[in-house]
């Protein structure tokens, strides 16, 4: 038996918490928030937590204030915001997938926003805002293009994961022509954004970041409990009352939106889409898509990575990409194998 707690709220509300999730997602807090203090005070110029925190507080001397408000704090802020988006997306297209391996990865949104970033590189040598743009709008022309071809009266899981490997393995090849057609100095700048990095990151990627996350957590979080119905069947959930293609639609777009402009934001950081919701539901031993502790776990395992790779190889060194693919390359390949023996595919 699951620890369930009843909170009645007033005006005869009454919502049921799942102990053990609730926790969870109080320790992932926790970790993301200490990890990015952590990461805040590492660098060529290495800060105590504690003066990280005074600093925070707006107690630092002037030298710690410009390097912590300026040059670390808004690559922190990114990278929270980034992991939680691609947590939350990931967590949306297995839950509408119904399968374990329809994330964003898989279905190759990061590989379209890598097309629409490479065609402002490699065509245009746009600048940073415009590269962030193509990288925005190809996420989205992706998205749309896997929903229009894998619509077949609904769209359906298995369906939906094969049209997005197809188009994945499509656009990835037209990546390739694009680097091979560059000069030299436009396919080494194409290289470094795929490979994916919170390295430089500014304000000015904090507050788009903060203004879609602000707008479409809440509105996932609101149909979560549609989402979950939506676990048992398309024909279960419409006799419950659900909108079933309202509501997928729906969260559909958001996830598209979220893995889109976190990709624009930060490259294509491999498999934390995969790997967060799998590893959130295993913490909570939960059922349900679990949409908030796949947030939290996308938030506490990318800056966590982030600082890992720098305190083993130094300050930006080695682009946090590499370290989530290293480990999500493992985790998919235990995947495949958990999953295999237990008959699943």
């Amino acid at each position: 038996m699951r620890a369930n707690r009843v909170v009645r709220a007033p005006g005869g509300l009454s919502v049921r918490l799942d102990v053990r999730a609730v926790t969870v997602v109080a320790l992932l807090l926790l970790a993301a928030l200490a990890a990015s203090v952590l990461l805040i005070g590492t660098g060529d110029f290495p800060i105590p937590a504690g003066d990280v925190l005074k600093t925070l507080a707006g107690n630092g001397n002037a030298g710690q204030e410009f390097i912590v408000n300026e040059l670390r704090l808004p690559r922190v802020l990114v990278g929270l915001m980034v992991g939680a988006s691609l947590g939350l997306g990931g967590a949306l297209f297995q839950a509408v997938s119904r399968n374990p391996l329809g994330s964003p990865d898989v279905l190759g949104l990061g590989q379209g926003a890598t097309a629409g970033a490479l065609v402002m590189i490699v065509l245009f040598s746009g600048t940073a805002a415009q590269v962030t743009v193509g990288a925005l709008v190809g996420g989205l022309a992706t998205g749309l293009a896997i929903h229009l071809l894998a619509w077949k009266q609904g769209v359906h899981g298995y369906r939906l994961v094969l049209v997005g490997i197809g188009v994945s393995a499509i656009v990835t090849a037209v990546n390739g022509y694009l680097l091979t057609v560059s000069d030299i100095v436009d396919a080494t700048r194409a290289v470094v954004w795929m490979t994916g990095s919170l390295s430089g990151r500014d304000w000015d990627q904090v507050w788009p970041l903060l203004g879609l996350c602000t707008v479409l957590v809440p509105l996932v979080l609101a149909n979560a409990r549609g989402l979950r119905m939506m676990e048992m069947g398309d024909d279960v959930s419409n006799a419950l009352g659900v909108r079933v293609e309202r509501v997928r639609g729906l969260l559909m777009v958001a996830a598209v939106l979220l893995t889109a402009t976190a990709t624009a934001a930060a490259g294509p950081v491999s498999f934390v889409a995969l790997t967060a919701p799998q590893l959130a539901r295993r913490l909570t031993r939960s059922p349900g898509p679990n949409l908030l502790s796949s947030l939290c776990m996308g938030a506490a395992l990318l800056v966590a990575a982030d600082w890992a790779s720098q305190r083993v190889f130094g300050a930006d060194q080695l682009p946090v990409g590499v370290v989530t693919g290293v480990l999500g390359g493992v985790y998919l390949l235990w995947l495949l194998v958990t999953e295999r023996r237990a008959g699943r595919i």
